[in-house]
């Protein structure tokens, strides 16, 4: 593609004049970004979700700790105190019923056994007692029932926990009989237990919920700071933007604002010095070009050069100096502003494929953009003899290829043309175009967008301009 100059002549040898000096291999180290730890790519990025961190994990690490003394003390105790009262039960059911022949008198004992411990006792002749069911993942109430009938009972037996949803099965192998007795869940564990986990758990929840609504009330200035600053890099202006939320942030917003303003002053001032340059220069040029034209000398000649290539010097300064005046960005049809750049190309008899791949619109200096295009366009004709334009929509903005069949710009050379006034010629004959702020003025341009310029290769050769435009 076209050097990225808007003057170097396609047949001299690229020869850069102003060379960069060789960076420094410390200073290079010193600014390298130092490699992030572990905690440091897996923790969240924004300071929302930092904060909220902050305050999520001691909340879970508090109630995990109280959980677990909870169930090893409480819990596990009062579980355990609760099913030897229970064994204690069936054991005298047992040494009394075992004893026993009369049938009225078991059946006394059976009533009495309800009333008084709300247990269902059921006999049964001549049953085998069935195989004990056994699970991967006990329960601690089958745990701590289970020990304390194995250490009152002198008997074959086995629990049921999960068949029945209310009650606890036990059955006692008493030789000849069978012995069922089923048992309230309610008498084997205390539902204080789960009523304090859950209002814990319900607190915590309920609590985070009401911290997550005052750190974003905290969270959000620090991110109205970020769009205005963000706004105003892209030269657009946030009206309402003023300080907000805690000192600090305030204190930040208050300086983002003095910034802005002595900015806008300082480039004001620029501006207005620029022109009253511009307005004393044009005056003795516009003499010298007037007594030229009266001479009649060869000498003249090379004279009416010098002054032309002054002229051309002063206007390329100008505009860089200058940049996007005072134009405010405004929506603009995209697909549209490129379509009249590259038709004002056309009509200079370039040849220029242009593919848009859907109509976009962006927020722009529609002057400056448009004077970035022509620049880039003027500099893809001038070394290469076939231009093709691309345009797409990305996820996060609009990008813009601008490809030539020229002999393009070396990789190490790149950056060095976008300085001002760097041409890969040696020359300053007006003939081979403009001064050397071409690619700077562009590049100008799209960074005040937001975005940014970049070369590389074109896949048919020659140089590859493309433009990245945020959204």
């Amino acid at each position: 593609m076209a050097t990225h100059e808007m003057d170097a002549p396609r047949g001299a040898r690229p020869a850069v004049s102003v060379t960069a000096p060789a960076a420094d291999p410390l200073l290079t180290a010193a600014v390298r970004p130092p490699k992030e730890s572990l905690i440091a790519r897996v923790a969240p990025r924004s300071l929302l979700a930092r904060s909220l961190l902050i305050l999520f994990l001691p909340l879970m690490i508090l109630q995990v700790i109280s959980t677990w003394a909870f169930y090893e003390r409480h819990y596990d105790t009062i579980t355990r105190r609760l099913s030897q009262a229970v064994a204690g039960e069936i054991l005298g059911l047992v040494e009394v019923l075992d004893n026993q022949f009369d049938p009225a008198t078991i059946q006394r004992v059976i009533e009495l056994a309800g009333r008084a411990f709300s247990l269902k006792v059921t006999l049964d002749e001549a049953i085998e007692l069935p195989p004990q069911k056994s699970y991967i993942w006990p329960s601690l109430l089958e745990e701590k029932l289970a020990q304390a009938l194995r250490e009152r009972l002198n008997y074959p037996y086995i629990i049921d926990t999960r068949s029945l949803p209310e009650e606890v099965e036990i059955q006692v192998d008493l030789g000849e009989t069978l012995m069922t007795v089923r048992v309230p869940r309610e008498r084997l564990f205390s539902s204080t237990s789960y009523i304090f986990i859950g209002w814990m758990i319900g607190s915590s929840i309920v609590l985070f919920l009401i911290a997550t609504v005052f750190m974003r009330n905290q969270v959000r200035p620090i991110g109205r700071l970020a769009h205005a600053a963000e706004c105003f890099g892209r030269g657009l202006d946030v009206a309402d933007f003023r300080p907000e939320g805690a000192s600090e942030v305030r204190q930040a917003a208050a300086a983002f604002i003095k910034m802005r303003e002595r900015l806008k002053r300082q480039l004001q001032q620029r501006t207005t010095m620029l022109a009253g340059v511009s307005h004393d220069l044009r005056t003795p040029l516009t003499r010298m070009k007037l007594e030229l034209a009266m001479l009649r000398s060869p000498e003249a000649e090379s004279l009416r050069l010098d002054v032309a290539q002054m002229e051309k010097m002063i206007e390329g300064y100008l505009a860089f100096a200058r940049g996007e005046g005072t134009e405010q960005p405004r929506r603009t049809d995209l697909s549209e502003l490129l379509r009249q750049t590259v038709g004002e190309a056309r009509r200079e008899g370039v040849e220029i494929d242009l593919h848009v791949e859907q109509e976009m619109t962006a927020t722009l200096r529609r002057d400056a953009m448009r004077r970035c295009l022509a620049n880039l366009l003027g500099n893809a004709k001038r070394y290469g003899g076939q231009v093709a334009v691309q345009a797409r929509r990305r996820k996060t903005g609009f990008e813009i290829l601008i490809d030539d069949n020229g002999p393009g710009i070396p990789e190490d050379q790149r950056e060095e043309v976008f300085k001002p006034f760097i041409r890969l010629e040696q020359s300053r004959n007006p003939a081979t175009g403009g001064t050397g702020l071409g690619l700077t003025i562009a590049r100008d341009v799209v960074r005040s967008h937001g975005g940014d310029l970049t070369l590389g290769d074109a896949p048919g050769g020659g140089l590859r301009a493309r433009i990245w435009i945020p959204s």
